[in-house]
């Protein structure tokens, strides 16, 4: 074993990258002689995992609420993860941009798709039950969803489309006061914020603002316009990624919430006080993350396909 050649050459390897830390090899490998052997169930941490699900009622079907909520967020989380390698890649070429944005797609995909385990997957009696015990969270206030957006696009795509004159495109902290999704946690009789609304901005503005300031140039537009202009298979993905975000996804929670919410002759209140009628369909917010990439016609339909 000692006079095999490949052997020999790790070793080799293996010495050099702990002498160039100034360490020594050998200490390493008694560390790695006495360890014991890795297991699937703690490299995932699985017993943590499974008990990362607390129902606040003694319905079944929350568990079900729970687990999907949690499975979407680490799908954002990977989102995350791809698009931080784009916009920090040091020589980001068409392949690589290419290669992650196929990735983020992916993951939307999965989850779009994913949807119908809240639309036929919980009993709705069950949910309007123990939702009540769970005000006023609210999936409105999933940070990580608004940071992919944030990382997306320039902060202007994301102002409320009737307020986009008034705020010009420097001007970070007012953009942030105009973001479309604000109005979604508003009392539109009194115009004040729910509770909802305000846990969400104590918990996550100082975020957004530094993450808009970081991505102001260098969000996943600004790397098509410096680099992949008129390319056409990067425009056609970031046209599915932009569709799959702003149109697929929020009519799946459309689609879930009149599933649920729905009731003549008025609508149940979703949790938090969120105005799901208005703030859900894209075709009312008309939020767009590449609008370049669309023609005028395409931007004047957005959303409206598939919503009676």
């Amino acid at each position: 074993m000692s006079n095999d050649p490949i052997l020999q050459e790790q070793i080799q390897k293996l010495r050099q990258k702990y002498a160039a830390m100034g360490q020594d090899l050998s200490s390493y490998l008694d560390g790695l002689l006495y360890s014991d052997y890795l297991t699937y169930w703690d490299y995932i941490h699985l017993d943590t995992l499974l008990s990362l699900q607390t129902p606040k009622t003694h319905f079944p079907d929350e568990k079900v609420f729970i687990i999907y909520h949690q499975i979407t967020e680490l799908y954002f989380n990977l989102i995350l993860w791809e698009i931080g390698q784009m916009v920090d890649h040091p020589q980001l070429d068409e392949k690589f941009f290419c290669s992650r944005l196929d990735r983020v797609i992916n993951y939307f995909r999965q989850l779009v798709n994913s949807f119908g385990v809240m639309v036929d997957g919980m009993d709705r009696d069950q949910f309007l039950k123990f939702r009540m015990s769970l005000l006023p969270a609210s999936g409105f206030q999933s940070g990580q969803y608004r940071m992919i957006e944030i990382c997306s696009t320039d902060l202007i795509n994301l102002v409320n489309v009737a307020e986009r004159e008034q705020v010009t495109n420097d001007k970070i902290e007012l953009q942030l006061e105009k973001l479309y999704w604000r109005s979604g946690a508003t009392e539109l009789a009194t115009g004040k914020k729910t509770l909802t609304l305000q846990q969400f901005e104590v918990k996550y503005m100082g975020q957004f603002k530094e993450l808009g300031e970081k991505h102001r140039d260098k969000n996943l537009l600004k790397l098509y316009q410096h680099h992949f202009t008129n390319v056409p298979d990067v425009i056609s993905r970031l046209r599915e990624f932009d569709e799959l975000a702003n149109v697929r996804w929020p009519l799946a929670h459309l689609k879930s919430a009149s599933r649920y919410l729905q009731k003549d002759p008025e609508d149940i209140k979703a949790t938090g006080g969120t105005n799901w009628q208005k703030y859900l369909p894209p075709r009312f917010q008309r939020i767009i993350f590449f609008p370049e990439l669309w023609n005028e016609t395409e931007q004047s339909e957005w959303g409206r396909a598939g919503v009676s």
